[in-house]
């Protein structure tokens, strides 16, 4: 009894292992691991791979961000679940080669000599004819001329007659075996250039990612992968004059740092540019230094022209800034304050404003670009063209959606122009919180008139907004500093309404002192809305205030309030020149332009929080180069299998097996009595065509 049910459970042992690598090695769970693959490709394409984690929190939200991490999205290619479908698709294809080779290279060998008479009567592409030739005679003529039709023959004796078996396209079956051998290669390759060694070292060796900052020579040793790491992908940052051994990593939750056999330094970092600006040409010219022999050797890496030593590729990846040195001025921007101050950085440090200014305040100085190609369609259009059929509150709130920024959205709409250098950094406050702003060093042209543009964007996930400054008449904002310190000085503000009283009522007109002191209050009241008197300040607070008007006069409040405002714009502007020391401006179409920008400009501000603008004035540029070193073992086996895949695919469909028999039998009259078969895989009409001309040719052997 026990004997039967040892048997009997080693059996169903056997049967359970027999169904599992029947299941794994089937074509349905090949397709179903490849539709998966195909899914997992699409993911990672269709979502930026490795980017930093607060790029996928504001993109997805905090929820939606913890869903797509658990289950790995922003490192698709590396996750275990992907590594694991990868495994399973070269075991089932690997098992499916096994099962099938042995029987493929038996019938290629195979000339099927076994058949039956009967058999190849119900072909249904068959024929049969006579010969007056004896059957020896007439067998060695078909065979001659079925070889002569490219097919490999066989002669077989028969009882009673004699069989030739015919094959051709045998070769047919190496296009499944290649096929099939190169999915295995292929996936091979991609997992031995996968980030799997990496993890097998962060599993087993202890190795974990750097979180922190400093400099790359103290990050200690569990954060370091050794010369002998078999693969990695990583780049390394290199100024003009430096060098460099190492290469990061970036990981989920921080770096890596790939120590590398020798060390690169860069001698000059060569960039060409067009007409328009934009880059056309970047190299690197590098010393490489063995770290073992300590031999050296010059070399430039160009684009898709990468240098390979030791196995590792250096490609020229694209280049940054390696430490500008600039000089700018500081203009506040609170309060009646107008003093400027120097400022000095270097891209990619920081620097603390002056006590003067709020020591509160640190600068992070994030990049330089001596060149800005822009497209001016996008930036220039004047964000106040608005709809002069709309009502007052209806063009200041379509104004307001579009007061930082370009209002052109139509991306066919290009004027490529190189507007010259500009600096990028952020301001960071004593908490912590930071705005990243945008200046140019030039002014720009923008319809027809020149005005300095001041991006500034409170995450890096969105856009720049620009407030434009217009140039004063020596290309600079002193003007408009002068102006905007003026809009919050309530001595000059009064100044301004007083002469803009005094101008607008002559003397001798009746009532005149009556009039000009009400006209007076109006206008000192529409600088001190403009101002502001809390969070709101410029047209907002002005659209705000003629709120309370009754909808039917908002029309002519709006007209008759913009009208003193200007008018007081102009005597504000003018009162802090005479303070200053300075004639009064011009009263011409030119500085009414400047007036009217720059009254935009104050208003625009409100949104630029910023406590200081500053400008640019010199730089000393620094150029770096970022060089992606990658070494890859399974790159040339990735190629093996790709020129195996041609060569299958080539095989499967363009290489047709086909099988000839001709079966002799002697006749009643003494001749030879022949019966032919012809089979193939795929029948097509080619397959038709060649059956009607081979039987024609045969039934006519003589």
């Amino acid at each position: 009894m026990s004997t039967t049910t040892s048997g009997l459970q080693l059996k169903t042992e056997r049967r359970w292992l027999a169904d599992a690598v029947e299941l794994v090695s089937s074509m349905r769970f090949a397709i179903s691991l490849l539709t998966l693959i195909a899914i997992a490709s699409i993911i990672g394409t269709v979502l930026k791979q490795n980017e930093p984690m607060p790029n996928y929190v504001n993109q997805f939200g905090p929820f939606w961000f913890e869903v797509f991490n658990k289950l790995g999205l922003y490192t698709v290619y590396s996750t275990w679940w992907f590594l694991l479908i990868m495994g399973f698709l070269v075991l089932s294809t690997s098992l499916c080669i096994i099962r099938n080779a042995p029987k493929m290279f038996k019938d290629m060998r195979s000339w099927r000599e076994n058949v039956r008479e009967q058999s190849l009567r119900n072909f249904h592409h068959r024929a049969e004819w006579s010969s007056a030739f004896p059957i020896a005679n007439f067998a060695q003529q078909l065979a001659q001329r079925i070889a002569d039709g490219g097919y490999k023959v066989k002669v077989v004796g028969k009882e009673g007659g004699v069989l030739i078996a015919a094959k051709q396209g045998a070769a047919n079956k190496w296009g499944y075996i290649f096929a099939h051998s190169a999915i295995v290669i292929i996936c091979i390759g991609g997992l031995l250039d996968s980030d799997l060694a990496i993890r097998f070292q962060q599993w087993f060796g202890g190795k974990t990612p750097f979180g922190g900052g400093g400099i790359i020579a103290d990050i200690p040793a569990q954060h370091r992968l050794g010369t002998g790491n078999p693969s990695f992908r990583g780049n390394t940052f290199i100024p003009e004059g430096g060098t460099s051994n190492t290469a990061i990593l970036p990981q989920q939750s921080g770096v890596l740092v790939q120590e590398l056999p020798f060390s690169i330094q860069l001698k000059r970092f060569i960039i060409e540019h067009y007409s328009t600006g934009m880059p056309k040409l970047f190299a690197s010219e590098v010393v490489v230094r063995d770290a073992e022999t300590g031999k050296t050797f010059e070399s430039t890496i160009k684009v898709n022209e990468p240098l390979i030593y030791k196995g590792i590729a250096i490609y020229q990846s694209s280049f940054d800034d390696g430490g500008s040195r600039l000089k700018l001025t500081g203009h506040s921007m609170r309060g009646p304050s107008h003093q400027h101050f120097g400022v000095t950085g270097e891209v990619g440090n920081s620097t603390p404003l002056g006590s003067d200014q709020g020591s509160e305040y640190t600068i992070e100085w994030s990049g330089f670009r001596p060149f800005n190609v822009e497209n001016m369609a996008q930036r220039g259009q004047d964000v106040r063209a608005v709809d002069q059929s709309k009502s007052f509150n209806e063009k200041f709130s379509a104004g307001l959606d579009k007061q930082l920024g370009s209002a052109a959205k139509n991306p066919n709409n290009k004027d490529l122009k190189n507007v010259g250098p500009s600096v990028q950094y952020k301001l960071r406050d004593k908490t912590g919180q930071a705005r990243e702003f945008h200046n140019y060093m030039q002014p720009v042209e923008v319809d027809g008139t020149y005005v300095f543009l001041a991006g500034m964007r409170e995450t890096p996930s969105e856009p720049f907004r620009y407030l434009r400054i217009p140039a004063d008449d020596n290309d600079t904002v002193e003007e408009w500093m002068r102006l905007r310190a003026a809009v919050f000085n309530a001595e000059l503000r009064q100044q301004a309404a007083k002469r803009y009283a005094q101008n607008a009522m002559p003397e001798q007109k009746e009532n005149a002192a009556s009039l000009r002191e009400q006209l007076e209050r109006s206008a000192l009241r529409g600088l001190e809305i403009f101002a502001g008197d809390g969070k709101e300040s410029g047209y907002l607070a002005v659209t705000r205030f003629l709120e309370r008007v009754p909808a039917e006069e908002q029309e002519k409040a709006a007209e008759i309030f913009m009208k003193i405002l200007n008018g007081s714009m102009w005597e504000l502007w003018q009162a802090a020149r005479v303070k200053d020391g300075l004639k009064e401006a011009a009263a011409d179409e030119k500085h009414g332009r400047f007036l009217q920008l720059a009254t935009n400009a104050i208003s625009d501000a409100s949104f630029y929080a910023a406590p200081v603008y500053l400008q640019l004035n010199e730089f000393e540029e620094v150029k770096a180069s970022v060089l992606q070193v990658t070494r890859s073992p399974g790159k040339n086996i990735v190629y093996f299998g790709c020129l195996l895949l041609t060569l299958g695919v080539f095989a499967m469909f363009y290489i047709r097996e086909r099988r000839l028999w001709v079966w002799l039998k002697p006749d009643e009259a003494g001749g030879t009595h022949a019966l032919m078969a012809l089979s193939a895989q795929r029948k097509t009409l080619d397959f038709e065509k060649e059956f009607e001309t081979l039987k024609t040719q045969l039934a006519q052997t003589n």
